[in-house]
């Protein structure tokens, strides 16, 4: 948790100093050459609107450094950020509305969540038969301490009528051509949650362009596009916003359909909180093990929901056996996890885990297919060799 003390006066400096030292970062086109400043070593699924996913061996750390922290953009970052200038409309089914600066921000308590944010579309790429969409692998996923005013003490200051039943998040994103502006809703309920934040900070440091600065929403336990970032207006509606982002985009099929099948957009719903999930950090896919003695790792995340249990197999899903689970624990954050194994004879192994959660959710063998690839959780698993 950050002070209010020491919140004030990282919020009076820093942020004016993070604004001036993230310049602009434009691409031509997709390039998997290209190395990020300050993301290096991460793996580019996007070049054009910068995508960035996380190798799965960063999945070592109960808090995830913001240099390993995934990013996904749906359009152009905005190029110019002022701390200064910057401003916050708050307007709608409210009595009073509001335009707050930076500083106004705070002056309010500060409230710290630790929150797993993963991209809806999070393994995609394994999706059978493909669909359309950035192909994130396992990485589109991370855990960060977020910090700023809760979104509920600002909707309280400008009084929310009693029409008001969805809050509306716009961002500053910069639209190329006629791209639908990213525009977001969530229901006022989970809007005046107690741990939903307009977050300011991240691991205890502004926010930095990619993630966000000077101030960006954080609905904890849902997808990650929920967590509207560049954040620069908050709307209240009377019912849930309609665009682009909101339907037909990242929505469900009321009812299970077969691989390859199509969706009528209005038998669906809007994809809220994430899936019980694990992934093996370690060792990684397809490598030649020297030793029998295996040390295999990773984490479990269930969204709104708490790991219980994460299961080991390797012997391709034959036999299970309990992983150790580590101390850090907290709603909302992945749980870190460990198994030791010593493969009985040289040969190739397939390893697998998978969690269950609190609401006795476990991970299947194999995950519902839909039309936009969301909300993949199937077991995951990685091939070893070990060497004779």
């Amino acid at each position: 948790m950050i002070s209010r003390r020491d919140f004030l006066q990282q919020v009076s400096g820093a942020m004016v100093a993070a604004a001036a030292s993230y310049p602009l970062l434009s691409w031509a086109a997709d390039n998997a050459e290209v190395v990020v400043p300050g993301k290096e070593g991460m793996i580019v699924r996007s070049a054009r609107f910068l995508d960035l996913e996380m190798p799965p061996e960063f999945a070592d750390s109960w808090i995830t450094p913001v240099h390993h922290f995934f990013v996904r953009n749906h359009m152009h970052e905005p190029s110019t950020l002022d701390a200064n200038s910057w401003r916050l409309n708050i307007g709608g089914e409210v009595e009073k509305p509001l335009i707050l600066s930076l500083a106004d921000l705070a002056k309010l308590e500060p409230h710290s969540v630790t929150n797993t944010l993963e991209c809806a579309g999070n393994g995609r790429g394994f999706q059978q038969p493909n669909v359309p969409g950035v192909q994130w692998g396992k990485g589109a996923v991370g855990t960060g301490r977020f910090t700023g005013p809760r979104l509920r003490d600002l909707l309280q200051r400008a009084g929310v009528k009693s029409t008001g039943k969805h809050v509306m998040f716009r961002g500053l994103d910069e639209i190329p051509g006629k791209v639908p502006a990213f525009i977001r809703s969530i229901p006022v309920e989970k809007a005046t949650d107690s741990d939903t934040l307009v977050a300011t900070h991240m691991n205890g440091a502004p926010l930095t362009r990619h993630h966000g600065f000077p101030a960006r929403c954080l609905v904890p336990g849902w997808i990650g596009a929920a967590s509207c970032k560049w954040l620069t207006e908050i709307k209240v509606l009377d019912k849930e916003f309609e665009g682009n982002f909101m339907k037909p985009a990242y929505r469900m099929p009321n009812q299970p359909i077969a691989p390859g099948g199509q969706v009528n957009p209005d038998d669906t719903h809007a994809v809220t909180g994430l899936n019980v999930k694990s992934i093996i950090a370690g060792p990684a896919d397809g490598p030649l093990l020297k030793s029998k003695a295996v040390h295999i790792h990773g984490a479990a995340w269930a969204g709104e929901a708490d790991v219980v249990r994460v299961e080991i197999s390797t012997d391709s899903g034959a036999t299970w056996q309990p992983a150790q689970l580590s101390k850090e624990q907290t709603h909302y954050a992945w749980r870190l996890w460990n198994y030791d194994w010593k493969a009985p004879k040289a040969g190739d192994y397939t390893l697998m885990s998978r969690a269950t959660d609190s609401q006795g959710r476990t991970q299947p063998q194999s995950a519902d297919w839909n039309p936009s690839g969301y909300l993949y959780n199937a077991i995951d698993q990685v091939k070893i060799h070990v060497a004779a």
